[in-house]
This record gives structure tokens, C-alpha cells and sequence, in this order.
């Protein structure tokens, strides 16, 4: 095809691998087609659609010879919920995914280390500890659903690639058990009472998120309702009803988002039953959340996780770690009791709160936490009231470091660094440039925490 294949074009490609977001890729003579719903192994009659950075995207219209890892998808809602990316891979192909993702990230960056196999979810369904739903008044309607179905009503997941619309979920596959029959009744409640779904576009209704947590150590259940006004008149009978239909859960609280922005977090907090937390328990660990808490979504795997930057922190019991970007202090805990002091550093006052909290349920007396600035933390001479670190412990969000974050743990120049990521694409780069300070990677190990999706969590061990 004289000048490569144009949008609207299908072309028929085999699929060789997937890329760092789950979609398939297909390698043609002068770029790569990346393909929604292709499957490594197979071969697919692809649809052309949008072109960006020399690369192709679309998605299959047919597969013409199935792929030998292919395994039927349990979830009936796979193919237009935006929450996984291929459940139709068997999930020992996925694992080998995920590696191959996490080495090829790691010899691009030129760092020169074994990526050993991704420590695996057993089982890989029902994970999730927390399930983040949306209220909507447009609703997309499934081709196999009856004409009758209310087009105004839903709550479930973003339609993959929309922001307007909403599939409405009856059941989720990675969602603790419980969560189907409370969103069940959530909606059937909201329903029966009248109360109103948020319309993306004109900006008005009540409802907004459906939040569901749950403590896999404890059993405890969190329901969060999110609304754009308070309105306890039209919620507290809302909130009633739940907690006749599920005595299981143990708290309900309702967080009032005013604003444009479609996010699960409010401006103010009613707790509507209950303490307004629950607890988890990881590796002997007890972490209390609130309804805006940062947690590992994956209990299970949360466990594994913290073990691997235990391990990599070592037990010598005499060393400082500074840990940067501690959150609510969850690994600075697993890690306190291998090392002489944890001091940990965040920039989000209630997250510090969270941390001294956790470090008291635990009777953790060599933990402590300071709010403020990583970047002035890490300055020479502005943290008189913290032994210089032998340890720096570095989990930082998905964009990675920031530029000056990373210039100043260059300056600091820790002896090791454990570095944990959720963005390895990002993280490579950026650890490979310290090896101009003389650091070198000993150890790296991948988690998958989030299965059926592209995400991986990967620790990295370094020694100057």
C-alpha cells in the first residue's frame, strides 16, 4: 500500500507482542499499528483509525487465526468497559507480558540487570480492594440489552475511549465479592428514591461515584457516596436503606464534590454511619483509611510488594532511611523495623496525619513523619532535625520524579536508593542517569498488582 495504510483502511496484520498501554502491536514496513483488543499470537483484520508520532492506531474487526494464549473472558462487560485491557489472555501470557515489558524498558534505559519473573496474583480475579464507579444520566446501551433499558440511569465504568458515557455494571471480575451486591442495591436504591445521576455536559444531578473499599485483612466495608451537594434530606434515606439490605458493612460516608471535575474526592465529608475508616492488615500490619486515603488496591499483592522493599531495605538494623513521598507511610512501616529510624516526607498534611496515625495503631515508636516539600527536604543543610540518610527510600507518582527532585537526590547522594515505580517506562530513564554518580542497579523485581491490565509495579535496588 503506496504510503502506508490511511484511517479507515483494514489490513491484515499479525499481532506480536502488546505495548505498555494493552494494546496489540503489529509491525508494518514503515511504522507500528497498535491495535484495541489484538492478542500476541494472533492474526486480526484490523481497522485503521487515528495516526500520532509516526504511529498507527485501531482496533480488530475480525480475528483471522486465534491466538494460542487466547482464554474466554469471564466479565460479560469486556470489550466496552474501559476497566481492563485483555482478560481474553491466559494470565500465565500475561505475566510474560509484563516482563518483557519491564526488560525492555531496562536495557533501553542501558541499565544492565536480570529481570527476573513477575511475582503473579493468585487468584487474579476479585482483587481489588477498592472499586471507583460513576454515576451517570447517559447511559451506553449494549448491543445484546433490551430496547426498553433506561438511557438516563447508570452506574458502572467509562465506555473505553469516552468521557461522556457510562456502561452500566452488574458485575465487576476484579472487584472484592461483596462489591456486586452493594452496587446492586446502590443503584436500585438511588432508583427507587428518585435521586438524580450527574450529566457530564449540563452539570447538574446528585449522584456522582460510587466508592466501595474493603479491608482483605479484617473484612471491614467502606461505602463512599459522592454527590455535588450535600442534600441529606435525599441522602440519609439513601444511606438508611444500604445498611438494611447489607449489614456487612461496617461504615458509610458521603464526600460532596462541587466541582466541574469528575473525581471521587470531596470538598467536606459526612460520615454517614459507622467510624468513617476501616482497617487493613498487611504483613503483620495494621494501616487505618479514610474514605480519601491512598492505599494499594491490591491487598494480596500489597503484601508481596512490601516484602520485596523489605528485602531489598536489608536488616541491619543500624541504618537511617529516608523515605520521599511516604504518603500515608505504609512502606516506611514495613520497613521500620529492619533499620535504626524511618523519617518520612510528604507534601499532603492529611496523608502525614494518616502515617502518624498508622505508626501509633502499629506501637511504631522509630517511624516519624514531616510535612512539606520533598525538594526542600532533600536541599543541603535544610533538615537539621534529620540524621543524613544511609537509605533513601523513593516511591514517587506516575510522571516519576521531578527534575529538581532528582537533581537533588543526586546532590544528597544516599549510599543506596530502593526506588519503587508504578511507570517503569518513566523510571528506567531516570534511575539510568545516576549511573554518572556512580550508582549501579543490584536487584530489580516486578509485581503484578492490577491483572488484566498493562500496569506493573517494579522495585528497583541500587548502590553507590
Amino acid at each position: 500500500m503506496v504510503g502506508g495504510p490511511r484511517k479507515g483502511d483494514v489490513v491484515t496484520v499479525p499481532v506480536v507482542r502488546l505495548d505498555g498501554k494493552g494494546l496489540g502491536v503489529a509491525e508494518l514496513p514503515d511504522r507500528t499499528l497498535h491495535i484495541r483488543g489484538g492478542l500476541p499470537g494472533s492474526v486480526v483484520k484490523a481497522r485503521v483509525g487515528k495516526r500520532s508520532k509516526g504511529r498507527l492506531f485501531g482496533y480488530v474487526e475480525e480475528v483471522v487465526t486465534e491466538s494460542s494464549v487466547a482464554v474466554p473472558a469471564p466479565c460479560p462487560h469486556v470489550g466496552s468497559c474501559g476497566g481492563c485491557a485483555f482478560q481474553g489472555l491466559a494470565y500465565t501470557a500475561q505475566l510474560e507480558e509484563l516482563r518483557a515489558q519491564v526488560a525492555r524498558a531496562v536495557a533501553g534505559a542501558g541499565l544492565e540487570v536480570d529481570v527476573p519473573p513477575v511475582v503473579g496474583c493468585d487468584p487474579p480475579f476479585r482483587y481489588r480492594n477498592k472499586m471507583d464507579f460513576t454515576f451517570s444520566s447517559r447511559r451506553w446501551v449494549l448491543a445484546d440489552e433490551p430496547d426498553h433499558v433506561a438511557r438516563d440511569f447508570a452506574l458502572g465504568m467509562h465506555v473505553s475511549g469516552r468521557f461522556d458515557k457510562i456502561v452500566d455494571i452488574g458485575s465487576c471480575e476484579l472487584q472484592f465479592p461483596e462489591g456486586d451486591g452493594l452496587l446492586a442495591s446502590a443503584r436500585a436504591i438511588a432508583q427507587d428514591l428518585g435521586l438524580d445521576p450527574w450529566d457530564v455536559r449540563s452539570h447538574r444531578g446528585l449522584l456522582r461515584h460510587l466508592v466501595l473499599r474493603k479491608g482483605f485483612g479484617t473484612g471491614e466495608i467502606m461505602v463512599n457516596l459522592v454527590t455535588s451537594e450535600d442534600a441529606p434530606d435525599r441522602v440519609r434515606p439513601w444511606a438508611d436503606a444500604l445498611r438494611e439490605r447489607h449489614p456487612e458493612v461496617t461504615t458509610i460516608v458521603q464526600n460532596v464534590n462541587t466541582r466541574l471535575a469528575s473525581i471521587a474526592v470531596g470538598e467536606r465529608e459526612h460520615v454517614l454511619f459507622g467510624p468513617g475508616t476501616i482497617t487493613e492488615q498487611v504483613l503483620g500490619l495494621r494501616f487505618l483509611i479514610s474514605a480519601n486515603s491512598f492505599f494499594q488496591t491490591n491487598s494480596r499483592q500489597a503484601e508481596s510488594l512490601f516484602q520485596i522493599v523489605r528485602d531489598f531495605v536489608g536488616a541491619r538494623g543500624d541504618e537511617v532511611v529516608w523515605d520521599l513521598y511516604c504518603g500515608a507511610g505504609a512502606l516506611s512501616l514495613a520497613v521500620a523495623s529492619a533499620v535504626r529510624e524511618v523519617i518520612g516526607f510528604e507534601i499532603v498534611d492529611a496523608a502525614i496525619a494518616d502515617a502518624q496515625a498508622n505508626a501509633a495503631l502499629n506501637e511504631i515508636e522509630n517511624a516519624r513523619f514531616i510535612s512539606g516539600d520533598v525538594l526542600a527536604s532533600l536541599a543541603p543543610g535544610r533538615r537539621p532535625d534529620a540524621p543524613a540518610p544511609d537509605l533513601c527510600l523513593v516511591d514517587p507518582p506516575r510522571a516519576g520524579l521531578h527534575p529538581k527532585v532528582l537533581r537533588g537526590l543526586r546532590e544528597l547522594a544516599p549510599p543506596r536508593i530502593v526506588w519503587v515505580s508504578c511507570n517503569v517506562g518513566v523510571a528506567a530513564p531516570q534511575i539510568a542517569r545516576l549511573k554518572d554518580d556512580g550508582y549501579r542497579v543490584e536487584a530489580v523485581s516486578a509485581v503484578d498488582m492490577f491483572p488484566h491490565t498493562p500496569h506493573v509495579e517494579v522495585v528497583f535496588a541500587l548502590r553507590r
